[in-house]
């Protein structure tokens, strides 16, 4: 597993379709798996899962991307799991670290303009 926080502000809507573009279109094989967008009063929770296949290990792995929006606030996890090869340890995360590297390019690209 590996994961990133971010504080950002803007439109969440803009920011969330800016995210599926940039995250699917960032690899051959990756695509938007699952999705979620849940209110409670000013509150909102969107949540984005992507799945790829990582061919340094072989196999799958998924990109999680939880956002909790109030007004133009925006605070922004981002979890990678799988793509390891080993059977009870993790043998190696270069997907998992690969794939978290794009949401956090991606992210750290967005103007929210």
């Amino acid at each position: 597993m590996a994961y990133s926080d971010f504080e950002l502000t803007g439109d969440v809507d803009r920011f969330v379709t800016y995210l599926d573009r940039a995250i699917t279109e960032g690899s051959v094989t990756a695509k938007l798996e699952g999705r979620a967008d849940r209110r409670i009063g000013d509150a909102r929770m969107v949540a984005r899962v992507f799945e790829r296949y990582s061919a340094i290990g072989g196999n799958r792995l998924s990109l999680s991307i939880s956002v909790l929006s109030v007004d133009e606030r925006m605070e922004v996890s981002v979890i990678t799991s799988g793509g390891s090869t080993g059977m009870f340890w993790k043998v190696n995360t270069f997907g998992e670290e690969a794939f978290l590297q794009k949401a956090v390019d991606a992210i750290g690209s967005y103007s929210g303009i």
